[in-house]
């Protein structure tokens, strides 16, 4: 271990301030998934009776010992239970980053295949989105560059088929018994419909409806870009990684989906859904 220098007693070396390093980045990573949540609330609670428990334990007072150090004897399991949506995507991310992520990597690795992009021709989505749109009939369609999302997908109705103007039309029509929940696109396919989504627990504004919460929860849960029609209004929205851009123009869909759908990180051009109560501009929205 190599010595860089001491402050007082402490002898610090290069693996202790690459700890430090590790930990801090951990700590902002857990901080990013609480924030805007009522999870941050429970975790500094948390945190509050951890900073008592070491007070009292230090003044010697043993009933109060006894009391929170049976509590926090228990404390990882409630955690586990409590914060079960934030380690679910604390895990996704970190499956993100894997090599394994990807379904074909075993035959990406032992056989050397090129990685097929899931790129395909978003016309279709977008011509049904302007039509959609122009008859303020709400949608929500999740698309999935990596994934089947078969858990979700079979929570409603299997389709498999191309994905067309017409189809999507035809399933988003009030009068169709399919136009109820989310539609899953992968690679092309419209995979299936009427899908049940898991809904955001985070506080959104007012203007956002299920749809809204639906997309953004969605975002949340999986890696797939999230795309909502307004019913209200016949605005535009893209939902990404539990943030959201509102009132897109055509043109803007097209390139955010096609930057996705190529592999590029578009997560930066997202903001934060708490941003919304504080900008009056109906369109650009800057992360505060």
């Amino acid at each position: 271990m190599i010595l860089l220098f001491k402050i007082g007693f402490l002898d610090v070396s290069i693996v202790n301030l690459i700890d430090i390093a590790l930990v801090s980045v951990l700590i902002y990573q857990v901080y990013k998934l609480m924030r805007g949540s009522v999870a941050i609330k429970i975790f500094l609670g948390f945190l509050s009776i951890y900073l008592m428990y070491l007070v009292v334990n230090a003044a010697k007072m043993e009933l109060l010992t006894i009391i929170l150090g049976q509590f926090m004897g228990v404390g990882v399991l409630a955690a586990i239970i409590l914060f079960q949506q934030e380690i679910r995507k604390f895990l996704l991310i970190v499956g993100k980053s894997s090599i394994f992520s990807n379904e074909n990597v075993l035959q990406e690795l032992f056989f050397w295949r090129k990685r097929e992009s899931s790129a395909f021709n978003v016309t279709p989505i977008i011509e049904a989105c302007k039509s959609l749109s122009g008859s303020s009939t709400g949608a929500l369609i999740v698309l999935s560059s990596n994934s089947e999302l078969k858990f979700y997908a079979e929570s409603g109705d299997l389709i498999d088929a191309i994905v067309s103007k017409r189809l999507l039309i035809s399933i988003f029509n009030k009068y169709s018994p399919l136009h109820d929940g989310g539609v899953i696109i992968y690679n092309g396919r419209v995979k299936a419909a009427r899908c049940i989504l898991p809904v955001t627990e985070r506080d959104v504004p007012a203007q956002f409806g299920l749809r809204h919460r639906a997309a953004i929860g969605m975002s949340e849960a999986t890696d797939s870009l999230v795309l909502v029609v307004s019913e209200e209004t016949g605005q535009v929205s893209l939902a990404k990684s539990g943030k959201i851009l509102h009132n897109l123009s055509f043109q803007e869909v097209r390139e955010m989906i096609n930057a996705y759908l190529t592999g590029e990180s578009i997560e930066e051009r997202f903001v934060e859904v708490v941003a919304f109560e504080k900008v009056k501009e109906k369109k650009k929205i800057t992360e505060l």
